[in-house]
């Protein structure tokens, strides 16, 4: 397995891990999505940190020279599950997780165009609009409500989306610049769990009220976090945001998936469509490029 391949397939895993924190949240329906969104990313962000102490250490003066690379992330990764959970929770956890990762490789794309100068190739853009194409479908296929909430949750998933290309873009910045993955991961997601601790302190009871909210957010800071972002990283030292991000459409296939077989709600033949339409956007990506093509994306803009 080339590279490549194994980079997508490692996010590809990482975005299934993901898709299943929507309907494992509704078994802790008494907690809020701040709670959730803290307990999930804010633990996990922390067990990444324990997990690469001595990479963070041995690199440390290293890190230390992109300090503003690494705080920018981080915060980044303290505003992105609170962003992402609340736009579930208001707007309906279709919209809310499409519009949010649907709109990280549109942020990331942007990102690697004005600051790296790598310009989007034809097989990225390709993969975008089969992606977001597919998840309009899956959108559609949901009964939409109206009022303020869901505008609000459409706004808050733009905020996840862009600080998901952020720290997206910066984890794979540093490993760019020669710091180790997990010195990298390990920095950037510790400082954003370490900021979300004061918000779990506050809103984080409902999940010790029960065993079973216990066992929600254990499930879901040890499994799709801390395991998720492992893969995850190992995705990004791969492959470029851009593409990581793209692969991470496959996550609201899967919630909805989920929802179909575990929740017990029905999916219209458009929905279908739409999640053959994100499965397609995974082959476009793994297809193999031409090096040194006009659809190289190594190549930098002039």
């Amino acid at each position: 397995m080339s590279r490549r391949s194994s980079g997508i397939l490692a996010v590809a895993v990482t975005s299934v891990l993901w898709g299943t924190t929507g309907t494992a949240a509704t078994f802790a329906p008494s907690a809020s999505p701040l709670a959730i969104g803290s307990a999930a990313l804010g633990i996990g962000g922390l067990l990444q940190f324990a997990v690469a102490w001595r990479s963070v250490t041995s690199g440390r003066a290293r890190l230390a020279q992109h300090r503003g690379v690494i705080l920018a992330a981080g915060l980044a990764v303290a505003v992105y599950p609170l962003a992402f959970y609340a736009s579930m929770h208001l707007a309906g956890v279709a919209i809310g997780s499409v519009v949010s990762l649907a709109s990280a490789p549109l942020f990331s794309g942007a990102l690697e165009a004005v600051i790296d100068r790598h310009r989007p190739d034809a097989r990225w853009a390709a993969a975008v609009v089969l992606a977001v194409g597919g998840g309009a479908a899956l959108i559609l296929s949901h009964e939409v409500g109206s009022g303020s909430n869901v505008a609000l949750g459409v706004a808050l998933g733009l905020v996840a989306g862009a600080t998901y290309a952020l720290y997206s873009w910066a984890a794979r910045r540093l490993m760019d610049a020669g710091i180790e993955r997990a010195a990298a991961m390990g920095a950037v997601f510790g400082l954003g769990g370490l900021l979300l601790m004061p918000v779990l302190f506050v809103t984080g009871a409902p999940l010790v009220a029960s065993p079973q909210a216990f066992a929600v957010a254990a499930y879901m800071a040890l499994v799709p976090m801390f395991l998720g972002y492992l893969l995850f990283g190992f995705g990004l030292a791969r492959v470029p945001a851009s593409t990581a991000t793209t692969v991470t459409l496959l996550e609201p296939a899967v919630a909805t998936l989920l929802a179909v077989l575990v929740v017990g709600e029905r999916l219209s033949a458009v929905g279908w469509a739409g999640m053959a339409a994100i499965a397609a956007s995974l082959l476009v990506l793994s297809l193999p490029a031409r090096a040194g093509g006009p659809g190289d994306r190594s190549a930098p803009m002039p």
